[in-house]
């Protein structure tokens, strides 16, 4: 360890490091901030439609029986399904789909919401312009012929 420092000290006499050092800083490292979100904060359901009814009542800490979800939608939307069978292909649907999360527990079906979390790496706001910049100079015809 000590013969390593000493070595250091001599090849600082004759520049060797600190040409290593300017190596070290010659690219540009961009600084990316990550964000985290939901991806429930970006689904959108079209409006009194089953997919909407059955997202908006079942939850994401408990899971949910299909007599709880008929009895919320009732009480939430005041509607009422005249068969409880025609819930299950948009639950199933929801379930392939990884939105939802599907378990039995003793031979009864039951539902929650699936946590679904993603990370955008956004880059920062001086470097948003730049290529902001770069973009429209690309964009617009070059006229020096």
């Amino acid at each position: 360890m000590v013969f390593k420092a000493i070595i250091a000290k001599i090849k600082s006499f004759f520049g060797t490091s600190a040409v290593k050092q300017e190596l070290g800083t010659i690219y540009h490292r961009e600084d990316v901030v990550e964000e985290v979100h939901s991806l429930w904060d970006y689904l959108k359901f079209r409006e009194h439609s089953q997919a909407y009814h059955i997202t908006s009542v079942v939850g994401f800490e408990e899971w949910v029986p299909m007599d709880e979800i008929l009895r919320r939608i009732r009480e939430i939307f005041k509607v009422e399904y005249k068969n409880e069978r025609s819930l299950y292909p948009y639950i199933k649907t929801l379930v392939d789909t990884n939105l939802l999360e599907a378990a039995n527990f003793g031979g009864k079906m039951r539902w929650r919401k699936k946590d679904l979390i993603i990370k955008i790496e956004k880059l920062p706001e001086q470097t948003k312009e730049t290529v902001a910049a770069r973009e429209k100079k690309k964009q617009t015809p070059n006229t020096s012929t």
